[in-house]
């Protein structure tokens, strides 16, 4: 007699280890995702992944990541669900385990349109939307004359107060893996006070650039162009669309938006800091 299969809503959510990164990038590819492996490696060591095991084979049939920010902030990313077990309740399960998981601390995440009535079922609300955009850099319209240089060692203790100040919250154990994480990390720079910064990640074909943070439209033009400069990849990055001018700028050099994604928020009105001088994040974990 065979033994009976159990329940979705019985199989138990565990937490995931860096070990567990081959079966994340599995899983993504499984819903037509790119793997994204070096992406998925910042995941599960900055944040907290977890996962519901597949009883039919060795990988998973969900996971997702929490990512702390303090009692201020978590987000929540790469909330994936196997193709054999869609639109079964898993990704509802899931989403309330995290929600459970973070109790009382506000959330963020970035919402598919497949994902955001799910999400807004669960109390979250569409505060603005991200534009990602992709491909090679021409340089065909010019950046401001910002100074920009590669940053050193010296220059993270003032990385990490500018962050805080335009972030709104103290991303310290994230950032400070940032110069192991990307390949190129620039700050933008006038009279010795560092005015932005920003890196470029290798992710599949990609350099990504973010987190892009900048005191103003030009300096973020600057700080992109050098990290273009710097790469013979494409570039792809997702950039707020109440920036206008800056992607009329990114798209004039040869990027092309290839989605649009919602930026969501739960018990709060809006993210925390100054949206005008925060132009990228780190990554985009939607879902």
């Amino acid at each position: 007699m065979p033994i009976p299969a159990v329940p979705l809503a019985q199989l138990p959510i565990r937490r995931l280890a860096p070990e567990d990164l081959p079966a994340c990038a599995d899983l993504a590819a499984n819903r037509g995702w790119p793997r994204e492996e070096h992406k998925w490696g910042l995941l599960l060591t900055a944040g907290t992944g977890y996962g519901i095991d597949d009883p039919a084979g060795t990988g998973l049939l969900a996971c997702s990541v929490l990512t702390s920010y303090g009692p201020g902030l978590a987000a929540i990313g790469m909330v994936l669900v196997a193709e054999p077990y869609a639109r079964q309740g898993v990704g509802r399960r899931m989403m309330r385990h995290l929600l459970a998981e973070a109790g009382e601390t506000p959330l963020t995440l970035h919402a598919t349109p497949n994902g955001q009535p799910l999400y807004e079922q669960l109390g979250f609300t569409e505060t603005s939307r991200a534009d990602m955009v992709r491909g090679r850099f021409s340089f065909a319209a010019p950046a401001p004359e910002v100074a920009v240089r590669p940053a050193t060692a010296e220059d993270l203790q003032a990385i990490l107060r500018l962050d805080r100040e335009i972030f709104g919250l103290d991303r310290t154990p994230v950032i400070t893996r940032l110069p192991a994480f990307a390949d190129h990390l620039r700050v933008a720079e006038e009279d010795g006070e560092i005015t932005g910064f920003a890196t470029a990640w290798p992710n599949m074909d990609t350099h990504v650039v973010g987190p892009l943070i900048a005191r103003d439209t030009a300096t973020a033009q600057a700080l992109i162009a050098s990290l273009a400069a710097a790469t013979d990849r494409p570039l792809r990055t997702d950039i707020d669309v109440r920036h206008t001018a800056l992607l009329r700028w990114v798209k004039e050099n040869g990027l092309d938006s290839i989605a649009s994604n919602a930026v969501m928020v739960r018990s709060l009105p809006d993210l925390p800091g100054d949206w005008r001088r925060r132009f990228a994040p780190l990554t985009v974990a939607a879902g």
